[in-house]
């Protein structure tokens, strides 16, 4: 899953072939003018994913980070608002807070899709390895409770970024009900280890958001020192084919 951060990016990687797109909640929120970790306005994230839904033809992941609230009734009408505009999935996070208040979460989304009579692949994601909520030793049996607990409010699927060790991938994936998906980090092995240890899915996280702005910032800097041209069309999209990706969109 290529992780997106607006409606042109997410067309692009549709265009290559992406057989489904996800977006990245740090690049929605450095996009729209926001430092990532639940920031965002709601309003601004409904817009966002709009925008990005008109061009697609493929299934859409939003990464709602927490819902934006504590309250699961709110979390589940902000995520019924996705759900009306044609998303297909959410990811949606623990972080700091008790596991038991995102499986409250989940449930209260669930209930509100099923009583709408619609679909979503609900990813429940938690920071257990990626924000070091316990010690490194009880990651891996943590990570399987939460993921067991997420299970029975039915969640579709566990996320568990900076997870990278293989043993501790084989362990979970057996440990749990959920398919496991992970996010793309320096350590982590290639996608056909990942398979054969039973990952189900791989993110690009921020990763490629945080590529693109660091090419940005190096042609930027470039051309603010010495006014070259040249070094801003490096491995540049021509403008052709950049339209060509938007030009029969134009009626939706």
């Amino acid at each position: 899953m290529p992780n997106t951060w607006d409606a042109g990016s997410a067309r692009l990687v549709e265009a290559l072939g992406a057989k489904a797109v996800a977006t990245t909640s740090a690049g929605f929120a450095w996009a729209l003018g926001y430092p990532d970790g639940r920031r965002l306005p709601v309003d601004d994230v409904i817009a966002a994913a709009k925008r990005i839904v008109r061009v697609l033809n493929v299934p859409l992941s939003v990464d709602g980070e927490n819902g934006y609230s504590d309250n699961p009734a709110t979390v589940a009408g902000t995520v019924m608002q996705l759900v009306e505009l044609g998303v297909a999935g959410i990811n949606i996070e623990d972080g700091s807070d008790e596991p038991s208040l995102l499986a409250s979460k989940i449930e209260a989304i669930r209930n509100a899709v099923s009583k709408a009579g619609a679909d979503l692949f609900v990813n429940a994601r938690s920071d257990v390895f990626l924000a070091g909520l316990v010690e490194k030793p009880k990651q891996p049996d943590e990570s399987i409770a939460r993921g067991n607990l997420y299970g029975s409010a039915e969640a579709d699927g566990l996320f568990l970024p900076a997870l990278a060790n293989p043993s501790d991938i084989e362990a979970i994936v057996k440990a749990i009900r959920l398919p496991l998906n992970v996010m793309a980090i320096s350590s982590l092995p290639d996608a056909s280890a990942l398979e054969r240890l039973g990952v189900k899915r791989l993110s690009a996280g921020s990763g490629i958001s945080q590529t693109v702005m660091g090419k940005a910032k190096a042609l930027a800097r470039d051309f603010l020192l010495d006014g070259k041209s040249e070094t801003l069309y490096d491995d540049a999209l021509p403008y052709s084919e950049m339209q060509s990706l938007f030009v029969d969109l134009r009626a939706r």
